[in-house]
């Protein structure tokens, strides 16, 4: 069963509903050592889900571009879609 965890981050406080796994995750981190306290296991995956997150969408919008600055397909959207359809 979720639990609602009350986490402190500088003045202001927030509930936050963990799984069972994630429960156990955070406990994990904090028995190795690597942590004092749940709010720092939280923040350091707040903060590694940000990084992740900006080099997704930068890899994304790179590819993006690199279909926007490319040649023309010369196949219309239906043989696009019918090669997809074959497969």
């Amino acid at each position: 069963m979720d639990k609602a965890v009350t986490l402190v981050i500088n003045v202001s406080a927030m509930n936050v509903s963990f799984t069972s796994k994630q429960e156990k995750y955070i406990a994990d981190q904090l028995s190795s050592g690597d942590f004092q306290n749940a709010s720092e296991v939280v923040r350091d995956a707040l903060r590694l889900h940000e990084l992740f997150r900006k080099r997704v969408l930068d890899e994304l919008r790179a590819e993006i571009d690199k279909g926007w600055d490319g040649p023309t397909s010369e196949r219309s959207v239906k043989d696009i879609i019918k090669a997809k359809a074959n497969k």
